[in-house]
């Protein structure tokens, strides 16, 4: 069984981290990237704390006077995060976000230091991998390849 931490060189070029304490503008800037869909918050220590998403900047953006906004990344931050670590099984961990409707969930080590996010289109297609290449091994089995 295929485990999250097989995708960890994917998983990390993804990782998007800004301090609690920083401006919502701050974040807005680091999520202007088509890619980019949410950055991890995290404490001063380096752990995570929750996160943001585009849909919290556009829901705050409402209350803001443009640019003068001085709204912090803590204040409107989502602290309930579904969140995965490296050595859970891929599956499950699609599951969960299949269930929840996520695009992706952030991978967090024991001490929930981030390392980076899990998107939803990777697992699928590394699940989808793995399944083709056990068809492959099954097939060459029943057609004997390789025995004599």
């Amino acid at each position: 069984m295929m485990r999250v931490n097989s995708m960890l060189p994917a998983i990390r070029q993804r990782r998007l981290v800004i301090g609690h304490g920083q401006q919502l503008t701050e974040a807005a800037a680091l999520l202007s990237d088509d890619a980019r869909h949410m950055a991890v918050v995290c404490d001063a220590d380096g752990m995570m704390v929750g996160v943001v998403t585009r849909t919290d900047i556009v829901r705050q953006i409402q209350h803001c006077q443009g640019c003068a906004c001085m709204t912090m990344c803590a204040d409107v931050m989502t602290k309930e995060v579904i969140t995965c670590a490296p050595d859970q099984i891929l599956e499950d961990v699609w599951s969960t976000m299949k269930q929840n409707r996520l695009l992706c969930v952030p991978v967090v080590d024991a001490e929930r230091r981030p390392l980076g996010l899990l998107f939803a289109s990777d697992a699928l297609e590394a699940l989808l991998s793995e399944v083709e290449y056990e068809e492959e091994l099954l097939k060459d089995y029943v057609m004997c390849v390789g025995y004599r």
